[in-house]
Parts: C-alpha cells; sequence; structure tokens
C-alpha cells in the first residue's frame, strides 16, 4: 500500500516491470510483420490478415478468460501471461534459426500473444485496484501512461536502428526477454496476495473458493458496463475513438511513404516526436483533476482529442506536410494523455473488486474486435476511393464522438470518486 502519500514498493516493482515489457515490446513494432515480408516473402494479403487475424482471434478467445481471471489470484496470473508472451516469440528466432519458420506459424504466435495481452491487463487493472489507495489511482495510472509515451517515442527508432543492424528477428528476440524480466519483477513485488472470493448476500451460502465457470458468466463484463450509466457512455466512446483513429493509420503509411514520397525515417520521426505530448498530457492530468474535477477533465480532453485527426486529411509534400502531421499528432496525443489516465480511474472507482477482471476484459476484447473490423472497412473504403477520402471520412466521424461523452454525475454503486469531496460540481469515463 502507498505510505506517506507515495506509491510504495510494490507499486514501484509493477511500474519497473511495466515499463520493461513495454520498451520490449515498442522496440519490436511491427516485427511480425516484417519478418513475415523480408523472411517469408508474403504479400500485403497476407500482412494485413497478419494484422487483423491475430487480434479478432486472440480477442474472441480471451473472452472465457475474463471470469476465469476474476476469483483467482492476480499475480500469478500476470507472471503466466508474461511467461507465456515470452515462449510463444521465442519459438520465431528458433524457428528461424532451423529453417522451420512459416506463415502460420506467424499468425498463431500473434494470436497467442493477443490472448494473452488481454488477459496481463485484465489482471493487472484488478491488482492495481487492489494495491493503489484510490485517490493515488490517478497519479498511479499517470505514471503508467507517462511510460507508455516514452516508450512509444523510444522504442520505434532504436527499434528500426536494431532491425537494421540485425534484422527483425532478434528484435523479437530481445521483446521476449523483456516479458521475462517483466515476470521476474512483478514475483519481486513479494507479499501473500489473498484469494478473491465473490460477494454474496448474508443470506446466501457461502461461495466456493474457486466459482466454476459458467456459459452465463461469460457476457457478465458487458452487462455490468452496459448498466453503469457512466460506464456506457465513456465504453462505447472510447472504443469508438480508438478505433476510428487505428483505423486510418495504415493508410497514412500509404499516403505519406507511398503518394508523398517521405523516407520511412521521416514517417518515424512524425509520429515519434509528437509522444512527447503524451509525456506533458499524463503529467497535467492529476493536477487537472486537482483543479477541475474528473468530470470536467474528461469532457474537455475527451472532446478536443476529437478535433485533431481530421487534420491529416490535409497533409501535403515536403517539410510543410511533415510539420503539420507532427503538429496534429502533438495535440491528439497530449489531450489523449490527459484523458486515459482519468479514465482508467474513473473505471476503477466505479467498478467494484470482484468484477474488474470482468469488465477490463470485456473493454478489451470489444476495442481489439472494432479496432480489426474498423481496420479491414477502411482499407476496402480507401481501395474504393482513396487513402487521403478514408483519413478524412475518419475524422469526420470522430467529430460527432463527444456527444457520446457523459454529461452528469451518477455515483458509483455504493461508492464515491476520490474528488467527491473536493469537488460539488456534476462528475459527468477507457
Amino acid at each position: 500500500m502507498a505510505r506517506g502519500g507515495g506509491l510504495g514498493r510494490e507499486f514501484r516493482w509493477l511500474w519497473a516491470a511495466y515499463a520493461v515489457s513495454a520498451f520490449g515490446t515498442r522496440l519490436s513494432f511491427d516485427a511480425l510483420p516484417l519478418i513475415a515480408v523480408l523472411v517469408l516473402h508474403v504479400g500485403p494479403t497476407e500482412v494485413s490478415a497478419l494484422a487483423a487475424t491475430g487480434l479478432a482471434v486472440g480477442a474472441a478467445v480471451a473472452v472465457p478468460l475474463g471470469p476465469w481471471v476474476e476469483f483467482r489470484r492476480k499475480r500469478p496470473v500476470m507472471i503466466t501471461m508474461d511467461l507465456v508472451r515470452c515462449a510463444a516469440l521465442l519459438t520465431v528466432p528458433v524457428a528461424y534459426a532451423l529453417d522451420l519458420l512459416s506463415f502460420p506459424q506467424l499468425l498463431l504466435v500473434s494470436t497467442v500473444v493477443a490472448v494473452a495481452d488481454i488477459t496481463f491487463t485484465a489482471a493487472s487493472g484488478a491488482f492495481v485496484k487492489s494495491l493503489v489507495p484510490a485517490e493515488h489511482l490517478v497519479t498511479a495510472n499517470g505514471r503508467f501512461e507517462a511510460t507508455t509515451w516514452t516508450t512509444t517515442m523510444l522504442g520505434p527508432p532504436l527499434g528500426g536502428a536494431a532491425m537494421g543492424l540485425f534484422g527483425p528477428v532478434v528484435t523479437v528476440l530481445i521483446d521476449a526477454g523483456s516479458y521475462l524480466l517483466s515476470a521476474a519483477g512483478i514475483r519481486a513485488i513479494g507479499g501473500k496476495e489473498p484469494r478473491p472470493t465473490p460477494a454474496t448476500p448474508p443470506e446466501d451460502p457461502p461461495a466456493p473458493r474457486t466459482p466454476r465457470l459458467r456459459v452465463g458468466d461469460l457476457p457478465d463484463g458487458w452487462r455490468y458496463i452496459l448498466r453503469d450509466p457512466a460506464l456506457r457512455p465513456l465504453f462505447l466512446n472510447s472504443v469508438l475513438v480508438n478505433a476510428l483513429i487505428m483505423a486510418p493509420a495504415p493508410l497514412l503509411v500509404i499516403l505519406m511513404v507511398g503518394q508523398l514520397g517521405f523516407a520511412p525515417w521521416q514517417y518515424g520521426l512524425a509520429f515519434a516526436v509528437p509522444c512527447l505530448g503524451g509525456l506533458v498530457g499524463s503529467r497535467l492530468s492529476r493536477r487537472l483533476v486537482a483543479r477541475h474535477g474528473q468530470d470536467r477533465v474528461l469532457r474537455v480532453a475527451g472532446t478536443l482529442r476529437a478535433c485533431w485527426p481530421l487534420g491529416l486529411a490535409f497533409i501535403g509534400a515536403g517539410p510543410a506536410g511533415l510539420v503539420l502531421v507532427m503538429v496534429v499528432e502533438f495535440g491528439l496525443i497530449t489531450c489523449i494523455g490527459v484523458f486515459n489516465p482519468v479514465l482508467a480511474t474513473v473505471r476503477l472507482t466505479r467498478t467494484p473488486a470482484d468484477r474488474v477482471a470482468r469488465t477490463l476484459t470485456a473493454w478489451s476484447v470489444t476495442g481489439k474486435l472494432t479496432v480489426a473490423a474498423m481496420t479491414a472497412l477502411w482499407g476496402l473504403l480507401a481501395a474504393v476511393t482513396t487513402p487521403r477520402t478514408a483519413i478524412a471520412t475518419g475524422g469526420l466521424l470522430l467529430l460527432a464522438t463527444p456527444l457520446l461523452l457523459p454529461r452528469h454525475r451518477s455515483a458509483p454503486r455504493g461508492t464515491t470518486t476520490p474528488n467527491d469531496h473536493q469537488n460539488p460540481e456534476p462528475l459527468a469515463k477507457n
């Protein structure tokens, strides 16, 4: 637990574990597609299938894991998922060394990693809720967000250099090692984690130590989200916004590199430098919440983040086009850096401890499936029209997403948010 206003030794170990695995992942960014192209010599159809299939199948397979994770100790689940990701990724360099690497293997590895990602996220969210006091959740989530943008800024350029020197298989090996270090960091947290049990009314018989997974348990996360008057609009907003931001991303490669003639290093620079906005936003989030309250910060940052992507439809060639991309991405990422830690905090404070894993699993599964579907749809739209038209369509649709943000506070079921007594104004939440 946090002591003396700090987040405590246990959180520092968890934060370090997250940092090392996030850096490994960003260092090997797009390594599997690059291996598919450079080693297996596949075409664009197979590369698209690798991106979409692993995401979609992994999300579908992860659906029953939310209820399964809910009533198990979270640290062993997190360590297991780190080891699963490490083992899956290690099969790639091993198969490459033995000249046995195949495209179906890359699809399988992508799927296994996607399942483990979702399961780890669900378990880690529940663990953070039990580890960090409610009044420090914004600070803790802000540190995770800052780490995400730091690794996003540094990882791909360094990974690109490593790929150029040693090949993409080596970066996969580094990524696998990062998950091993993450598992070691989580284990170093120490202490004995109590086994969670479901809450039951006093008149009901005691719940079993490890409840059996039933088919009816699978939609529990979605049921809770959709019945909560604040989580429901935030869920719909975040899923739609993330999909509309991510779906046109492959088209930006075609537009900038293929049509406008930007060099790959310029493309990487255009998206690496604006990650500084994520650091700025994540540092500001706690101060903004303390001054204006969670609801107002969510409404303003959530609205502003929807206004930027339309600018990407106006990219031109040359330095002016590069500067435009950087400005748009910096504004977008700064708003996301403010919004995400507050969103994560509100989601945790509104969700009972015995429902966090199911809720986060439902959230992640829906988000990944929506991104996969929208990415495929935007690819078809670009084929029928042009990449620029498809990017502009996504930007225009984003302008309507603030309508899904909550406008009024609805008190959590039997709980209060950390700012309820400090911010008497109505609070209107990833």
